[in-house]
């Protein structure tokens, strides 16, 4: 059992952190005379941005910028723009003069936590994230809390990562990577009974969004089976581990765990 609590910890170290969920979306804060046009070039900024054409992104910015220059959402995009394109000092104050000039810009709020998080900030990000979960009319606000959350873990902090994973489901119940991660969290803390419960639901959102396990997916339901004794499971999912993510450091793991079973 030592053995197993050891690699479970092991295990939440190695989290394939695909990073927190940037916004690109949204409305629009304008002058009433220029509001029609304003909007066409920041929902043209986006759409571009979202195609990865970042140079008529920023044409459509500069003209939006024209209109109103101190207008946050303008400032938000310019952020994600200069994120892309690996401008980091330049994408830091876009975002930060966004939030100067509408302190209540949560998506601009969210895609600097994820700017933050991406650049391995992770203290500054879960303090950006914090101030955006308050936001109880953030559209976004129970993928805010699964950000959270991955933050938290990152600054290894267990229980503020299983408070934040355990908000985004409750706001949604659909929430794959919360799901998985609570159960990650349940097992760090030798609870193997809960963790099932929150493994099977996790089986089931897979089902239901028709994707397939992932490495870490896989490594957890080799834990759990292990932590409840089902050893033939527990095989069952290592075997999978090794055919499809053959050189994933979750498949060294359990190939560490496996000789524990001989």
């Amino acid at each position: 059992m030592k053995t197993l609590r050891l690699l479970a910890v092991l295990g939440m170290a190695l989290l394939a952190l695909a990073g927190c969920v940037t916004e690109t979306t949204g409305g629009f804060n304008a002058k009433k005379s220029d509001a029609d046009a304003l909007k066409d070039y920041i929902k043209l900024a986006n759409g571009y941005l979202e195609q990865n054409d970042l140079v008529n992104s920023k044409r459509h910015l500069a003209n939006a910028a024209k209109l109103d220059p101190n207008n946050s959402e303008i400032q938000g995009i310019w952020g994600l723009v200069y994120a892309r394109e690996g401008e980091a000092d330049l994408a830091d104050k876009s975002f930060e003069k966004a939030l100067r000039l509408d302190p209540k810009n949560s998506k601009a709020r969210n895609n600097y936590a994820a700017f933050l998080f991406a650049s391995n900030r992770y203290e500054d990000a879960y303090k950006q994230l914090e101030k955006v979960v308050e936001d109880t009319q953030y559209e976004a606000r129970p993928q805010a809390f699964e950000n959270l959350g991955l933050a938290a873990l990152r600054l290894n902090r267990p229980k503020d990562a299983e408070t934040a994973f355990t908000r985004a489901v409750q706001l949604d119940s659909t929430k794959l990577r919360s799901t998985l991660e609570l159960c990650g969290l349940s097992l760090a803390r030798n609870d193997p009974k809960q963790a099932q419960a929150q493994y099977r639901r996790y089986l089931t959102l897979l089902q239901l969004y028709n994707v397939p396990q992932n490495a870490r997916g896989l490594w957890i339901g080799v834990q759990l089976e292990a932590s409840l004794g089902n050893r033939d499971n527990a095989r069952t999912y290592g075997k999978q581990l090794q055919t499809n993510f053959a050189s994933a450091p979750e498949t060294r793991l359990y190939e560490q765990l496996a000789d524990s079973f001989k």
